[in-house]
């Protein structure tokens, strides 16, 4: 296969920037896309630029788009309340997919995902683009070669603009977004697994809606997402994570922040700012690296060029037999994780990830 031909299925905001990634590569190749709403697809087209648009197919729905050979891998950016019933017949295509995040909304959905991806014929990864970061890919694995000794304490902070505006509002509630800790923490329920090296057993969310959408109303029903949240989470191997999320804090030099603190040190990550910061014990003589990014993969997305690495290793688990290194398995347990804070917060306890069947 010299190139990999994609269909996109879903081309609202990510759709744009998966579409600007994937024309930096040259061994990807945009053949179709798909989309309900006339005015995403006009927008994509668009993206696609003169050069490209008339090459693209236009598909009525993703049954003709997943039923035409031309296609070797989808790309789903469709509403999060959509993933799982595309992805059922994605993977009755056998075709290859990369699922944004997160994986499904509903505890059933996941499960069953998570189930019939175990018999997929294709490449079945996950969109988790927050391990991309190449600041944050450094940080993980730094930790995992033993800089700070035995990791023991694990913290993320993200403080950031409030939600963007989407086609139909969709993301303005928790019946289609699985609610903030699963839409938008889910990336970094997934850090954390990947950090810590464990299973969660325990997870306590302080969370609500106190600034963001007060005065929104869409058919008279109002938002319900949470918008600031504390989120600690226990791991069977006595490694504990703790979440600060804060969604109308827009004017942070640092969008996201994360320390590891281990018995011989401490490393940080600051993005955008892209520094590393080693704190032996002794001496005490912090360290600073710059971990510097593409200005090309930097200009194709929101995501400090995490959507451009990805993509790269995508392709190369497709074409070059590479590992898939964000699975159905990860996608799971971001979900389980992103649920249970969801619980915690609605209820004022702690959740028990036993409580999910997990």
């Amino acid at each position: 296969m010299a190139k990999l031909r994609y269909g996109l299925i879903g081309t609202g905001m990510m759709g744009y920037e998966h579409i600007n990634n994937l024309k930096l590569m040259p061994e990807a190749e945009i053949a179709g896309i798909t989309d309900p709403v006339p005015q995403s697809i006009q927008v994509a087209q668009a993206f696609l630029g003169d050069g490209l648009k008339d090459q693209v197919k236009v598909y009525p729905d993703r049954a003709a788009m997943l039923g035409d050979p031309a296609i070797d891998a989808v790309l789903i950016s469709s509403p999060n309340f959509t993933h799982a019933e595309v992805l059922r017949d994605v993977i009755a295509s056998g075709k290859h997919v990369l699922c944004e995040k997160p994986l499904a909304t509903t505890i059933e959905d996941v499960r069953e995902i998570h189930a019939l991806a175990k018999k997929h014929k294709g490449v079945f990864w996950v969109g988790m683009e927050y391990r991309y970061m190449p600041p944050a890919a450094r940080f993980i694995e730094e930790i995992a070669a033993g800089k700070i000794g035995r990791l023991t304490m694990l913290a993320i902070r993200e403080h950031r603009f409030p939600f963007l505006k989407k086609v139909g509002d969709w993301n303005r509630f928790s019946k289609n977004t699985g609610g903030t800790m699963v839409e938008k923490c889910c990336h970094f329920f997934d850090l954390m697994r990947l950090i810590v090296k464990a299973k969660p057993v325990r997870v306590y969310c302080s969370g609500a809606m106190d600034v963001n959408h007060l005065d929104e109303r869409y058919d008279g029903k109002k938002p319900d997402i949470i918008d600031n949240s504390y989120t600690i989470v226990d791991f069977d191997n006595g490694v504990r994570a703790m979440l600060d999320l804060c969604m109308f804090a827009e004017g942070s030099k640092n969008q996201e922040e994360i320390a590891a603190v281990g018995d011989t040190g401490k490393l940080e990550v600051l993005i955008p700012d892209g520094n590393l910061v080693f704190s032996p014990r002794s001496p005490k003589n912090p360290v600073t690296t710059h971990v510097a990014v593409d200005d090309t993969a930097l200009r194709a997305g929101t995501h400090h060029g995490a959507s451009y690495y990805q993509h790269q290793a995508f392709l190369r688990a497709v074409l070059h037999g590479g590992p898939v290194d964000v699975t159905a398995e990860d996608g799971y347990w971001a979900v389980i994780m992103g649920m249970a804070a969801e619980i915690s917060a609605k209820e004022k306890r702690a959740v028990a990830i036993s409580e999910l069947g997990s």
